[in-house]
């Protein structure tokens, strides 16, 4: 619209864990340039795409696009140092200049032991991400895999990030574990009041007859939560 001012991209993305290919990034890029947009690029799950997606930064596409992107990333998830708070900004300098501005009057500066602790894990961590990413494929693909044999869902998979967004396309109007299921926050409550297994409702992302799972977690505790997950699901049918 005419007060359209920036386009968001996240890619890999929360909560899909879609990975936007090239030409759909090119596009943007192109729209962008059309209508004097800038794009904030949310690309903190870069490092973490599969079965050789490639993730690809606007910032890349040309010093014109360079120019209009502000790239936002971080160590939290590539370096799993969440609890470190530690992110940052890559933008043109008087776009950069502006953001300091006024980040340094609403909030304090991480502290110098995160910062320099963020600094090693940049410089030498890349062996430790490559294993933690085969990791995370082997998870990937044991929880899409389970997910797409339960009965009621539709599991797209995932080419990035380490979440499985399935939707609930066979269960609406179903009672699952004495609860019908009109969306994905009611399977949530189901699952969490049957099973003891925690799910994020949909309608956080903007699609209510969905449910996020996220697979950053031990592949033991995933088992045993997709086995306990299954059998509430099979006593709908």
């Amino acid at each position: 619209t005419p007060r359209t001012r920036l386009v968001v991209l996240n890619s890999p993305s929360n909560p899909t864990g879609a990975v936007y290919p090239r030409d759909v990034v090119e596009a943007v890029a192109e729209l962008a340039l059309e209508h004097d947009l800038y794009i904030i690029s949310d690309e903190i799950y870069e490092r973490l795409v599969y079965h050789g997606a490639e993730h690809t930064s606007p910032a890349s596409l040309g010093p014109e696009v360079k120019r209009r992107t502000v790239v936002i990333n971080g160590v939290s998830k590539a370096y799993s140092m969440t609890g470190w708070r530690i992110g940052y900004a890559a933008a043109e300098l008087p776009v950069a200049r502006a953001m300091a501005a006024l980040q340094g009057h609403v909030t304090s500066n991480p502290c110098s032991v995160a910062q320099k602790a963020a600094l090693g894990a940049l410089r030498g961590a890349a062996g430790a991400v490559e294993e933690m990413v085969a990791e995370f494929e082997a998870r990937r693909d044991y929880m899409v895999g389970r997910l797409k044999e339960m009965p009621g869902l539709r599991t797209p998979e995932p080419e990035g990030a380490f979440y499985v967004f399935p939707s609930l396309d066979g269960l609406a109007g179903r009672e699952v574990a004495g609860r019908k299921v009109q969306d994905g926050g009611d399977l949530a409550m189901a699952l969490l009041e049957e099973a003891g297994v925690a799910v994020v409702p949909g309608a956080a992302f903007g699609k209510a007859d969905a449910v996020r799972l996220s697979y950053a977690a031990s592949m033991d505790l995933i088992k045993k939560a997709l086995d306990r997950m299954e059998k509430v699901l099979r006593s709908a049918f």
